[in-house]
This record gives C-alpha cells, structure tokens and sequence, in this order.
C-alpha cells in the first residue's frame, strides 16, 4: 500500500478484493477523523457567530467548519468572549469589494497571493445554489453556459457542486468549480447528451437522458434550467442501494479519504476506489509497488522524510500511527494524513498492514490561509487603534470640552459630547460657542460626514474657519455661505465630503437669536414647558452646491427658555425613523425642565443619550441668564469661601 508511510515488507501485490475483517476497525477509525464543532447558546450570538464564521470562510476560500474552530481558538488565546471576537472579525471582514462582478468559479488550487486584497466572489443566488447543493444528495452540479459566436453553446463550466459530485479524474464536490467541461472532458461536447444540454438551455423544457453506460457505471442524467446555467443530477444504477460498500464510498467520498489493505503472507494489496483518486492512480494500473523506495521517496517531501522514517519505526514497534505528510501527486503537493496499524502473530510480527489516507489539503490550506487571515486582522486592529489614538487625540486638540457651564453674555451654555459606540468611530462632530467683539455670542454646531482622521481633521477646518470668519461678519447666513465655499474647496481635494452645520447669534441687548442652517436638523426651543423644533430656513448641505445661499431665521430668546443645538446622531438611528428619535428628545427635554425649571442645563445634559451607537454626538443647550441671576451665584460662591475659612 503506497501512503506518505510506506510499508516495505513484501514485493508482492495484487488488487484483488481486501477481506471484511477490518471493517469495524476502519469505520472506528473514520469516527475519529470527523470534527466537531460547538454551537452557540442565544439566538443573536448564534447569528453573530455564524455571520463572522462566514466571513472568515469566504475570506480564507476553506471549510466552514475549520473557520470555526479557528474562531474559538481565537477567543481562547485572546482570552475575550466569542461574541466579542467574531463582532470584531464582522466589522473588519464585512465590507463591500469594489469588484462584485459575478465570476463562474474559483480555481481552488491556487492560493491568493495577497489575501488582503479584495475578493471576487460569487453572486448572493449562485451562494445559494451552492448552499442547497451542500446538503443534497447524490451527484449534482450546476453549471454555468457558454455560448459561442453563432449562439450554439460551446462550453460549460462548474459554479456549483454536491459534495458526491465526482469527476472520473478523481476530483469531487468545490475541486469541480471552475473547470470547464470542454476542456476537462472533451468527449461530452458534441454528443446526444451536449445537444440536449444546449436545447434545455434554448426551451426551458427539462431532459431526462439514459440509462446509459459511462466509463466504469450506467447512470441516468436530469438536466433543468436554472437561471442562465443547467442544473443536472446524475444517478448510478448498477449499485446496490443501502449495501455496506455503498456506505462506505459514501463515507470515504464525504470524508475525502480512502483505505487500503497489504497482507504480508500473500502480498496481496488492496486500495479503495477513492485512494485511487486521492493519488490520482488510473485504477487498471493497480497498487504502486510498495519495494519501488526510489519512487516512494521522490514523491515525499524532503522536508517530511524524517517524518516518514518515525512513523515506520512507530509501526516497527507495534503502535499505532497517525501522521500528516506531504507528497507530490501529478505536479501538485497535497496533505495527506495517514492512520495505519496491523495485525500481528504471537511473537509480534506484522501479518496485515490496513490504513486510511485522508486528503486534508483543503483544510491545511484553509489552515494557512486563516493564520494570514487572522495576522492582517491583528494588523488591521492595530492600525485602528492607532488612528483612534490619533484622531482622539486631534479631536481633543481642536475641540477642547469645558469641564463645567460657560459663562457669555447674557447666556449659560452646557456642552456635551458623546462619542460613537465603536473605538474606532471618531467622528466629525463640533461645536462653537464664543463671545463676539460687539458683545453678541455665536453658537454653532456642526457634522462632518464620516469618522476617523480624515473626519476630524475636517471638523478642525470647519471650527477654525468658523472663529476666523467671525472676525469679518456676524451674519449665520453669511458665515455658512463661506463655510459651504471652503467645504467645496476640501471636496475638491477629499471627494463625497460633505458636512452640515447650524450657526445662531444671540445678541443680549434684544434678547434675540437670528440663525441660519446647511442641512442640519433644527434646534429645539423649549418654552412654557412645551419643546418644538424652530421651524428651518432654507439652506443646503455644505459642500454640495456651489456659491449656495442660506438664509436666517429670527426667534425671541428670554428667561425661562432653553435652546437645544445637537447633531443627528442625537436622533437618527439605522433601525428607526429620525422621527421617533426626535419625539424621545423631545420628552426628554420637557422632562429635565419641569425637574429643575430654575436650573435646567445640568438636568438635561445628564438625560440625553445618543440614539446611534454608530455615531457620535454633539449637544449644546442654552438659556438667558439676567445679571441678577449671575451676581447672585457669585454672592453664594463667595460667602460659601468665607464660611469655609472661618472654620
């Protein structure tokens, strides 16, 4: 028997019918080479797990099953919960490729040589075409067409197939996708067979064909349109149904794996159909010679020969072996495991080797390709990190938060800021508010579309040129209209920027504000205990229009009131309307008046939550405040000192 462990103990061979009795010792054995894989315990971690085993197959091309174990190996050396790991392999993985053009097939003997790059893959209804046919029985395909010049079909090539699809040249299930039939196959084109192919594809009409002979079988063949392909399922008749060599091709098919048997006494040597393929043996030339060293050791590896030799001395000793070798089969290196033993006389000597090889170069592959997976996940956190650490950083810079109110003319404004759900989320998001030289107050609010440096960089621009073009003109209307030239600039530069923003002048000597909007939800004025939105003047977003007009709008602003500027992610959430998050604020807002009429900011400050745990968010509330209100809180900080050193 000629394994990556060979067992040279006789010249002799035959390939004639191997005995029954090591039947249950190979079922045993191929009990032992199938994984399990653990489930998950709550409905949405079950999702989220599977989603990110998904992403990880497809990124990797390797067994769903290999991807999930891959998974909670991840999780234990990371010491983090599953959920938490495959959520973070969901919002690294699960982006858009710039190419999704639908492709008919992969060459799955070929590794990517840069996984970062972005993947063709396959249209969502071939995957489901595929998913179908992983669970069907039987050998069934579906391929797609080719049509030549003159429209008659010239080609036909695998996009999907069962995993008992299999190919007289030993190749089964995805080893058949992207093979065309032409040139694989060249007997079929142009038979009865190719012809009703092409008129199933013309009419629609599905064929049935046979009982005919092929190859080493008679089969029957049913052929359905599917889309632009052909479905068929072909069915073996001279097999008896349910026998136990029927389970066994079964099992060794489904398992990608074979056995063998070499009796020592006689030399005969028995291989199963599906060693002959994992060799690609032509099963006519019978058994390779198990004394021919010379071919044995240049199909090994070099590098795997001294495995070989301590598995021959594992044998030797009279203990079981288990081993993965690697050997060269036709111009390709596989990955073939090795489980062998043998029956032995009395004294110990070896009557009958027995072993199976599994072909596990998928899941090897599939091995390799996660660890390259998983580094450039590491990488790409890394990278994350530093550009949060980076922006976080700018964003401090350029959008200080005060620690407590501010104090301007005429007005108390509390700030807040709530950062996006994700670390690597830092947005756009500021704020202004400043005393003016002719002693109004300017307050402003404003999003840059976006997150990360590039965002906050923009958000920086857009703050500072704000403060600098204050110098020049108090006007909200006529600063936006700046804004949205500068904005227009910078998109000339960052293309698909975009940002909004709300400019208010309150001027404390007629105790009104005039603002003005660029595509910017509108403030809330909360009067008499009721809060509505002020109703927008006309003006779009910044940067989309250029030399846009924005116009103002002008409201009453005295005691008792309270302005609210906030950006949407205050209201806006993925899975409601912005509607329903405005009527929440709104709520809340009323709420944190009627608890603290006389001193509402802090009370409000406190109540708001970001509704968009995907965005950030920005929240200035203000109210007029009389110079009495004012001398009076300094009166009562001052005589709380002098009381503090009496004591």
């Amino acid at each position: 028997m000629t394994t990556p462990v060979p067992l040279t103990y006789s010249s002799k061979r035959h390939s004639g019918r191997g005995g029954q009795g090591v039947t249950q010792a190979y079922a045993a054995a191929v009990e032992s080479l199938r994984p399990s894989v653990p489930t998950g315990t709550g409905e949405a971690a079950r999702l989220t797990v599977e989603r990110a085993v998904g992403l990880l197959a497809g990124r990797a091309r390797c067994r769903l099953a290999d991807a999930h174990r891959h998974l909670l190996r991840m999780a234990a050396e990371e010491d983090r919960g599953l959920v938490e790991v495959a959520t973070g392999v969901i919002r690294m993985l699960d982006v858009a490729d710039p190419d999704t053009g639908v492709v008919l097939g992969l060459d799955t003997d070929r590794v990517p040589g840069r996984l970062g790059a972005p993947l063709r893959r396959f249209a969502p209804w071939i995957g489901m075409v595929q998913r179908v046919l992983d669970v069907a029985p039987g050998m069934a395909s579906y391929l797609s067409a080719e049509r030549g010049p003159d429209g008659r079909l010239s080609d036909l090539i695998w996009a999907a197939a069962s995993p008992d699809a299999v190919a007289p040249n030993g190749l089964r299930g995805a080893q058949l996708i992207g093979l065309r039939m032409a040139e694989h196959f060249p007997e079929v084109p142009g038979t009865d067979r190719w012809l009703a192919y092409e008129h199933v594809l013309d009419t629609g009409v599905p064929a049935a064909l046979g009982p005919f002979p092929h190859r080493d079988g008679t089969y029957s063949v049913r052929a359905h349109r599917l889309g632009e392909g052909l479905l068929i399922n072909w069915t073996r008749h001279d097999e008896h149904p349910g026998g136990i060599a029927e389970r066994l091709a079964g099992t060794e098919r489904l398992g990608n794996l074979g056995w063998g048997e070499w009796d020592l006494i006689s030399g005969e040597i028995y291989w199963s159909d599906q060693l002959y393929r994992i060799f690609e043996r032509d099963p006519r030339q019978g058994p390779p010679d198990p004394a021919d060293e010379a071919g044995l050791e240049e199909a090994l590896l070099e590098a795997d020969r001294p495995l070989r030799a301590a598995a021959k001395a594992q044998l030797d000793r009279g203990d079981r072996v288990d081993v993965i070798t690697r050997v060269r089969v036709n111009g390709r290196v596989k990955h073939l495991r090795t489980v062998a033993d043998a029956t032995r006389d009395a004294d110990g000597r070896p009557l009958r080797v027995y072993g199976i090889v599994q072909d596990v170069t998928e899941q090897e592959t599939g091995a390799k390709r996660l660890a390259e997976v998983e580094r450039q996940l590491v990488e790409q956190r890394r990278s994350l990190a530093a550009e949060h650490e980076l922006a976080g950083r700018l964003q401090r810079i350029i959008l200080p938060l005060p620690e407590g109110p501010i104090v301007l003319p005429g007005l108390k404004v509390a700030v807040r800021y709530l950062p996006a759900g994700q670390e690597s989320l830092v947005g756009g998001d500021w704020y202004h508010a400043a005393e003016l030289r002719d002693g109004s107050v300017l307050l402003a609010v404003g999003d840059v579309a976006g997150h990360g440096t590039q965002a906050a960089t923009a958000m920086a621009q857009l703050r500072h040129a704000l403060r600098a073009l204050a110098v020049t003109t108090s006007d909200p209307g006529q600063l936006l209209f700046h804004l949205n030239r500068l904005t227009c600039e910078l998109e000339r530069e960052s293309p698909e920027m975009a940002a909004t923003a709300v400019v208010a002048r309150f001027d404390p000597a007629r105790h009104e504000i005039v603002w003005a909007q660029a595509g910017h939800p509108p403030p809330l004025l909360a009067r008499g205990g009721r809060t509505a939105p002020l109703e927008r003047p006309a003006g779009p977003m910044l940067g989309v229009v250029d030399d846009a007009t924005y116009q103002t709008a002008r409201v009453d602003f005295r005691v008792g009131d309270v302005l609210l500027l906030y950006t949407d992610g205050l209201v806006e959430h993925r899975r409601r309307g912005p509607d329903d998050g405005l009527a929440s604020v709104i709520a809340t807002v009323d709420e944190a008046v009627r608890a603290s009429p006389d001193q509402p900011l802090g009370q409000l400050i406190s109540r708001l939550r970001r509704t968009n745990p995907d965005d950030d968010t920005c929240i200035l509330a203000a109210r007029p405040m009389t110079g009495q209100t004012q001398d009076l809180r300094r009166y009562l900080s001052g005589a709380a000192k002098m009381s503090h050193l009496r004591r």
